[in-house]
């Protein structure tokens, strides 16, 4: 089992800045696939940005050059950095790990809101 502990959401206005964290309780080397997921209300889940053990990325094409996935192997954590903040960006973010000794089994945070307002 992983526990993801998820922070960093919060109210914004439209251009600002918000920093998502995403603490696991082991180790991420044993990740090979690092995802960040947003549900807005009334939709369905969308991936927003990917990181593989590799360090490739992938991103939603709404959020290219405004989000960054990264991670910090010392604190066993990955980050969202979300840059010029639009009100379509509201959502509940969730992170999402998949072991490297599993290709079905991922790992689900508890999300954590995000608000743009205009």
């Amino acid at each position: 089992q992983v526990q993801l502990v998820e922070s960093g959401g919060g109210l914004v206005q439209a251009g600002g800045s918000l920093r998502l964290s995403c603490a696991a309780s082991r180790s991420i080397f044993s990740f090979n696939l690092m995802r960040w997921y947003r549900q807005a209300p009334g939709k369905q889940r969308e991936l927003v940005a990917s990181l593989t053990n590799g360090g490739n990325t992938n991103y939603l094409d709404s959020v290219k050059g405004r989000f960054t996935i990264s991670r910090d192997n010392a604190k066993d954590s990955v980050y969202l950095q979300m840059n010029n903040l639009k009100p379509e960006d509201t959502a509940v973010y969730y992170c999402n790990v998949r072991p490297i000794t599993s290709l079905t089994t991922t790992y689900w945070g508890q999300g954590t809101q995000v608000t743009v307002s205009s």
